[in-house]
């Protein structure tokens, strides 16, 4: 698929770096800015491995750091753009919380139900113990349908793409909604015009992902997996761009789609569990986010990778910032899949931004 050399594709992404910016919000005096300089560096970098995405950053709805970084197709050295599409793979997952949680507000979903009262076809002895809560904050146990439980429900984590499969089929049992239907019309309620749920043998307008090995990228395909990945698709198929990633932030954030007390309890948590693309130490669990609040600054977020791309966005309510870095990659060392997110949310973790 990529005629380029190695040696060839290696020096083109570690000799030539393009941006393109959109000029952010100026209110303040340069001399507040403490940190666009640093993320501009910091993308320099080609060690451990290089950068390639887009990073947005908005305090109080306005731009403070807009620009991309690297190629969207690396053989036809496209460059990227802010507006390009890409997959968010495990993000994926707020927006199936959000449409669960919207039954929970209309009485169709009890949170605190078995499992066998929505999918009573389960033969699994297991559905009438682990409630619709431990499905959405991976406190169930479930690795796989048609295996024993990891443990007893609501006493440990584990994560995985089961739970969230099965959230989407309760969704549809009470709603009688498609869950592919019902997210395009949650993002056009909410303006999102480039969000869509990725559906196989359809024209998808996303672009290219790649693996990174030692700086040189080879594409990576998406794998046709027929009704297999039309499970998947609530877990991590949908596509977006930093642009649609921030109008849901600010408006998840701000009480545009949930009711008060519903928001209240998708980001307060029971679990916790340890992330490396937010730090040594365990974190809490939500539905469909993670809720760090052992900081000197509340923030909350997810993460995502899979299929030649890497994110994470994170906000913060205290101050009204949102950060969001998408990239059109991920490396085969595991030890570095964040790498750059990890450093872009410590940079603004440091920065005038929250204070």
């Amino acid at each position: 698929m990529l005629p380029l050399t190695i040696s060839a594709l290696s020096f083109l992404l570690m000799t030539s770096t393009f941006v393109t910016a959109q000029v952010g919000d100026h209110s303040h005096a340069e001399k507040e800015d403490d940190y666009s300089a640093k993320i501009d560096n910091l993308v320099k970098s080609t060690s451990p491995r290089s950068f390639n995405g887009v990073i947005l950053i908005t305090k109080n709805g306005k731009e403070k750091y807009a620009k991309a970084f690297g190629y969207s197709d690396v053989k036809n050295k496209t460059r990227l753009r802010l507006e390009d599409n890409f997959r968010i793979m495990s993000n994926s997952k707020q927006i199936t919380a959000v449409l669960i949680l919207r039954e929970v507000e209309k009485g169709t979903i009890d949170l605190q139900s078995p499992v066998r009262r929505y999918l009573p076809d389960l033969p699994q002895a297991w559905a009438d113990e682990v409630t619709v809560h431990q499905l959405l904050n991976f406190s169930a146990g479930i690795t796989e349908i048609d295996k024993p439980l990891s443990f007893k429900p609501g006493t440990d984590f584990l994560y995985g793409v089961t739970t969230y499969s099965m959230l989407s089929n309760i969704f549809e049992k009470v709603s009688g909604k498609v869950y592919v239907d019902a997210a395009h019309e949650l993002f056009r309620e909410l303006g999102m015009v480039n969000s869509f749920c990725y559906e196989e043998n359809k024209n998808n307008n996303v672009i290219n992902g790649y693996v990174n090995t030692k700086n040189v990228f080879a594409l990576k395909e998406h794998p046709v997996q027929g009704k297999d990945w039309t499970g998947f698709i609530p877990a991590g198929g949908i596509v977006s761009n930093v642009k649609d990633l921030n109008i849901w932030d600010e408006k998840l954030h701000k009480g545009k789609i949930l009711k008060a007390e519903t928001y209240k309890l998708m980001t307060n948590y029971s679990i916790s569990s340890q992330h490396v693309a937010f730090g040594d130490g365990e974190i809490g669990y939500g539905y469909g986010v993670y809720v760090s609040d052992k900081d000197t600054v509340k923030y909350i977020g997810h993460s995502g990778k899979g299929l030649g791309f890497a994110s994470i966005k994170v906000y913060f309510p205290e101050k009204d910032v949102d950060v969001i870095v998408l990239e059109n990659q991920f490396s085969e060392d595991s030890g570095v899949h964040y790498h750059f997110e990890i450093k872009v949310r410590e940079i603004v973790m440091n920065s005038s931004l929250l204070k």
